[in-house]
């Protein structure tokens, strides 16, 4: 059968977000495995060692063709890694947050440089922009202004506060406007900025307004 969602989370939760982070980059990038621990060094530094034990327990246990059928072990997504290399690849992840745990080794404070960092460092925002701005937006809801209203109308206040805080934080970081404008597209929104405002400019207003 299946596994359970909390199954899931228990045995493979962990491993699964160190996984996340590679997706779309090559398997041995520095820069996702580094983009994964500054996260955590930054949110919940116990989860490092948790998704240690993960790895090592997944490459030292590996499911057979049969378990993985019917659902009962998590099936790594494709990394770009060959079958025969999967095994090593997760062990030599273990190795290096491992040594990150040991050594007290945190990545410095940056800007997200991995889709999946600037998702996990502005949740909310990420939620915001692809949902309310995606290519239907003009459809759904008419314009920019009839979108935010939409969204302020329908969100518990308290996830309101939280993408209050996290366009704060994003314009706080050391950007161009070029920046700006690929966080907004990263994190999902699809549609220009309404004319004539920038990117940045347009994240400025929505933090005032919001």
């Amino acid at each position: 059968m299946s596994l359970r969602p909390i199954e899931h989370d228990r045995k493979y939760g962990e491993l699964d977000q160190v996984i996340r982070a590679h997706l779309g980059r090559t398997a041995d990038d520095q820069e996702a495995l580094e983009a994964y621990l500054r996260h955590c060094w930054r949110t919940r530094p116990w989860a490092i060692a948790t998704a240690e034990h993960q790895l090592r327990e997944y490459a030292q246990n590996p499911p057979g063709r049969l378990r993985l059928r019917l659902g009962e072990f998590y099936p790594v997504p494709d990394v770009g890694v060959p079958d025969s290399d999967i095994q090593q690849w997760l062990l030599r992840l273990a190795d290096r947050l491992s040594e990150s745990v040991d050594n007290g080794a945190a990545p410095p404070p940056a800007t997200p440089r991995t889709h999946w960092e600037w998702h996990a460092r502005f949740p909310e925002l990420g939620q915001f922009l692809g949902g309310w701005f995606s290519q239907e937006m003009v459809e759904e809801f008419g314009d920019h202004d009839l979108a935010l209203q939409d969204y302020r109308d329908g969100t518990d206040p308290g996830l309101v506060a939280q993408l209050a805080g996290e366009l704060r934080e994003l314009l706080s970081l050391p950007l161009e406007e070029s920046d700006y404008a690929l966080a907004v597209a990263v994190l999902g929104m699809e549609v220009d900025p309404p004319e004539p405002l920038s990117a940045g400019a347009w994240l400025v207003e929505l933090a005032d307004r919001i």
